[in-house]
């Protein structure tokens, strides 16, 4: 779920920190760390298919003396940019402006995705040192007012200029992002603007570090086996295993999830276990201690209000979403207040079958939040008769990657897929593949990390160490990483149909990146607004249910047995079970997002407990058995991962993927030829064109909601 390009995007090139500024001459000062020579790995270009990076050769210490180098070059470059004395064009100002900082988008890739997924004290001390100078770095390309002389002169006349539509949409790319970064501000207020960047870059990554360490510190350590009762052999298998990798022999541990709810309350029959669980997941960032993260996030929305201001916007929500698909706060806040009064009204009848089942079994409690997993599987089992341990059985991870992420990809792209063990990876249990095209031309390298270990961030994402362009000469190098429970010694990863999902979602993202065909890096992939970066993603999770595909992966890990037709009717029936729970999680979470960032700048620091509870009542989303998706004090989504005040994204894009879905549906369902279309029309466009045109060229109209309400069982048909 990163895009991340050259110069005018170097933030979201280190996805890990925040924009922000100082000068030229201040970021250039911080080459204490020694002249870069040909012994770092990052150098030069790699000599490994598709440039690759060479893992095998890059230690730790090899980033900063590599990325202070890239900022010093990519100044310099710059600089002579703005200082030409030719008149601005577009080949001397925004075509040199795309060839530059090589080096800095090197090392950048992979150190953004190590500190992610592979992180150590090495890493960590680096992305502390190198974040509020790289916010600097990026502040003196925007704020330099000689540069933005030559993109704007070339804005004002692009309309008259020999363009291809490309070159124009980059353009006016450009103009928008330097306004929108302070190029227009007086000199008093871009120092101000300075100020709140650095600041700003320093609490993302301490958010990032302390959400990491709570999160690893909160696991629940159990030391009576009978408490797990419940749980599979194989899972508890693992949890002894990662009980002994912390060195607590002879125990278990259970490790959080980044989300509120935990997957092994599903299973657990121990209420106290579950309470245990849950509470320690609820907690994260809110007991005191190094890890507390109220300081941090109530700071940093103030910040963010105060940012917002100085541009010129009433509050960060409005200054966020102004180059989005929604353009505005009440946009977005009107799609998920809309949904409100159908989730809730779901969840609570969901709540009260619950509650007759508690009361059948004499439980003589009410039902509580770390209940509902467990309760709601009991309920799933006696009306579907669908049990998740047996689903599990027919979901094993290697076979759901090659007979099902892999095999849709093939019939819908004609796309192939070849293991290749002589490319270095970062850790022991990255896989990567040679992605092939139908013409049978490499198209791509796509790396999995599938499995959670200590020092990796929570959750999903894709990522790429090589982003697409012709203008360079690359071809994508695209990353997908996960947090699955990694299995004992000699045991199956079995996952859950929830996890297959997330297979088939991030590799969603894969194919946007993989299937760019774009000119300028900063169009490249999936560089497009957060409100439709997530439709390529959650549109391909629905290939995960298509007959044809689930068929050929959904077959017993032991006997390579289809899954029985009884089973799979099973599945589909309960397809749209547990969604009043589901959307309310997520609506509470998305609103809690707005809520926070639509803060004016002139409120004071809030105390994070009570704001929440107040906005969660004012929405109407306040159900006890129903907290948020994620808790303001671990939402790294919106702290630290780019989704600020954009939350509500997946539900804009969850519009889109289910109207473009609906338009397969009625025209033949999975076919080459539909999928092609798909590819040339959404897939390989990039960010070269606005995406609600790009939609309705696909469509023939703009989306209607009506197939997402249909597919959460909010609405019949």
């Amino acid at each position: 779920m990163n895009r991340m390009q050259p110069v005018i995007l170097v933030l979201a090139l280190i996805a890990s920190f925040a924009s922000l500024p100082v000068t030229a001459q201040e970021t250039a000062s911080h080459g204490a760390l020694g002249a870069l020579t040909d012994a770092n790995p990052f150098f030069a270009p790699s000599t490994l298919p598709f440039q690759a990076p060479p893992f095998d050769k890059i230690n730790s210490t090899d980033f900063q003396p590599a990325m202070e180098a890239g900022m010093k070059e990519e100044l310099a470059e710059v600089q002579a940019v703005a200082d030409s004395a030719d008149a601005p064009t577009f080949a001397n100002t925004i075509d040199t402006m795309e060839r530059s900082g090589a080096l800095l988008r090197r090392v950048s890739r992979v150190f953004n995705g190590l500190t992610q997924s592979n992180t150590n004290a090495t890493l960590r001390k680096a992305q502390s040192e190198e974040a509020p100078r790289l916010a600097a770095h990026r502040d003196a390309i925007f704020l330099n007012p000689k540069l933005f002389a030559r993109v704007k002169a070339i804005y004002d006349q692009r309309a008259s200029l020999t363009l291809d539509p490309e070159q124009k949409f980059l353009v006016e790319r450009y103009y928008r992002d330097f306004v929108r970064s302070g190029a227009q501000l007086s000199e008093s207020d871009k120092t101000a603007l300075r100020a709140l960047n650095r600041e700003q870059s320093k609490l993302i990554n301490d958010f990032r570090n302390r959400v990491l360490g709570d999160t690893n510190a909160s696991a629940v350590v159990i030391d009576d086996l009978a408490l797990l009762d419940g749980l599979s052999t194989a899972d508890v298998a693992a949890a002894a295993e990662k009980a002994r990798e912390r060195g607590v022999d002879g125990k278990w541990l259970l490790p959080l999830q980044n989300t509120t709810q935990q997957p092994q309350q599903t299973f657990l029959r121990n209420r106290a276990v579950r309470e245990r669980l849950f509470k320690a997941s609820v907690e994260r960032g809110n007991h005191g201690g190094d890890n507390d993260t109220r300081d941090i996030v109530t700071r940093l929305a103030q910040l963010r209000a105060q940012r917002a201001r100085l541009l010129g916007y009433p509050n960060f929500a409005a200054y966020a979403l102004g180059d989005q698909m929604a353009k505005t706060p009440e946009a977005a806040l009107k799609l998920m207040t809309d949904m409100v009064p159908a989730a809730t009204a779901k969840a609570r009848a969901e709540a009260a079958r619950m509650q007759k089942l508690i009361d059948e079994q004499k439980g003589g409690f009410k039902l509580g939040p770390a209940d509902w997993q467990y309760y709601a599987e009991q309920v799933r089992k006696a009306e579907y008769d669908l049990d998740a341990a047996q689903e599990r059985q027919y979901f094993d991870l290697d076979r759901v990657l090659n007979d099902g992420v892999f095999f849709a990809a093939n019939k819908l792209y004609g796309l192939t897929f070849k293991e290749r063990k002589d490319i270095p990876v970062y850790q022991a249990d990255v896989r990567v593949f040679e992605v092939t095209d139908a013409n049978g031309k490499p198209l791509a390298l796509f790396y999995a990390d599938f499995f959670s270990r200590p020092n990796k961030a929570g959750g999903a994402w894709t990522g790429s160490f090589v982003s697409q362009s012709r203008l360079l000469g690359a071809r994508p190098v695209v990353t997908n990483t996960e947090n699955f429970a990694k299995p004992a010694a000699g045991q199956p990863a079995l996952l859950s149909f929830t996890e297959v999902t997330t297979m088939f979602h991030e590799f969603g993202h894969a194919l946007h990146g993989m299937f760019s065909n774009v000119t300028y890096p900063t169009l490249a992939g999936s560089s497009v607004p957060r409100d439709f970066v997530e439709f390529p993603s959650q549109f391909n999770e629905h290939w995960a249910l298509e007959p044809s595909v689930f068929a050929n992966f959904a077959k017993h890990y032991e006997s390579g047995k289809p899954m029985p037709p009884a089973l799979v009717a099973k599945i589909r029936k309960s397809h749209t079970f547990n969604q009043g729970f589901a959307t309310t999680e997520y609506l509470a979470a998305g609103l809690l997002d707005m809520a926070w960032h639509t803060l004016p700048s002139d409120a004071p620091l809030q105390e994070v407990d009570p704001f929440e509870t107040a906005a969660l009542k004012r929405f109407h989303v306040d159900l006890a058995e129903v907290p948020p998706r994620y808790r303001t004090t671990y939402f790294s989504h919106v702290w630290a991962g780019g989704y600020s005040a954009a939350y509500y994204a997946y539900l804009w894009s969850e519009v889109l993927d289910d109207d473009a879905f609906a338009w397969f549906q009625e025209h033949g369902g999975m076919t080459r030829q539909n999928g092609q279309r798909f590819r040339d029309m959404i897939l390989s466009r990039g960010g070269t064109e606005e995406p609600g045109a790009m939609y309705r060229a696909f469509r023939g109209r703009d989306p209607i909601v009506e197939p997402l309400l249909e597919e959460r069982g909010l609405k019949t048909k």
